[in-house]
């Protein structure tokens, strides 16, 4: 496909620390959750007048954020693209499939690279709770543009978790090539999680966009309903006042069906 990318962050890495001024010794974690052997400090209590002037003057730098990434999304909209020379195939749920395959039809394509090794007993946390926010995608396809997952395991594997997890996305195996390996995803045996960007002129393919790491958290829905309240996150990278309960990055996630029998976060093994 072209040269291969430069930085390729390992699994889920955690977020660049923030200035902070938390202490979290009162604060343990539980099946993903928080115990508390304290009660979290609160946001100070002031009037309907001065918090509408304390709303206005954030909401300011919201509609900063919002044009900054219209900004970003003009530029990604004028990126070059990369054709794609190999002639990959896949495992699909009714046979051997190909990367034009999985646009079925449509212009577009996106790729979740999902962290599923072959060995695994089961799919990486954050990458099923990625899977977990796309839901239907008949909205994809009204703007001509398909989706897929494409995982290492094999298909025995990946098709009871997706059943497990009550999806219903498209799903295929890319162990049978070097698909993973080229795109960066796999290396040294390593899995990574990312997302791909595909367009289709004919039956030419090109890869137009990939990001990796904390570029994929538009698909996970949750932190921004997070990021709306009070406590945030609760992850010790942000930067809170003092009292707020936090525990280190990813450590609370799980797979839906398992927080409360879980006691560990995993992506496989």
């Amino acid at each position: 496909m072209g040269a291969a990318l430069a930085t390729r962050p390992q699994r889920w890495p955690s977020p660049s620390p923030a200035i902070t001024h938390n202490d979290t010794s009162s604060f343990g974690s539980y099946r993903g959750g928080m115990t508390q052997t304290s009660e979290p400090a609160l946001p100070p209590v002031v009037s309907r007048a001065e918090w509408e002037q304390a709303r206005a003057e954030l909401l300011k730098q919201e509609k900063a954020l919002t044009r900054m990434k219209d900004k970003v999304s003009a530029q990604r909209r004028r990126l070059p693209m990369v054709r794609v020379e190999t002639d990959y195939r896949f495992d699909g749920e009714h046979g051997e499939v190909t990367l034009l395959d999985l646009f079925e039809g449509r212009r577009q394509l996106i790729v979740q690279h999902f962290m599923y090794g072959t060995d695994w007993a089961a799919g990486c946390d954050g990458c099923s709770m990625m899977a977990d926010h796309i839901g239907p995608l008949s909205h994809l396809h009204a703007r001509d543009t398909s989706f897929a997952l494409v995982s290492r395991a094999p298909l025995r594997s990946l098709l009871p978790f997706r059943e497990r997890m009550g999806w219903s996305l498209p799903w295929v195996s890319s162990g049978g090539s070097t698909f993973n390996d080229d795109f960066g995803v796999t290396v040294d045996g390593e899995e990574t999680q990312a997302i791909s960007v595909f367009l289709r002129d004919g039956e030419d393919v090109f890869h137009t966009w990939m990001t990796f790491a904390r570029g994929e958290e538009p698909f996970m829905l949750v932190f921004d309903l997070l990021d709306l309240t009070p406590y945030g996150r609760q992850e010790n990278w942000e930067d809170s006042p003092a009292g707020w309960p936090q525990t280190p990055p990813y450590e609370w996630m799980r797979l839906h069906d398992s927080y409360e029998t879980s006691n560990t976060s995993h992506c496989g093994g």
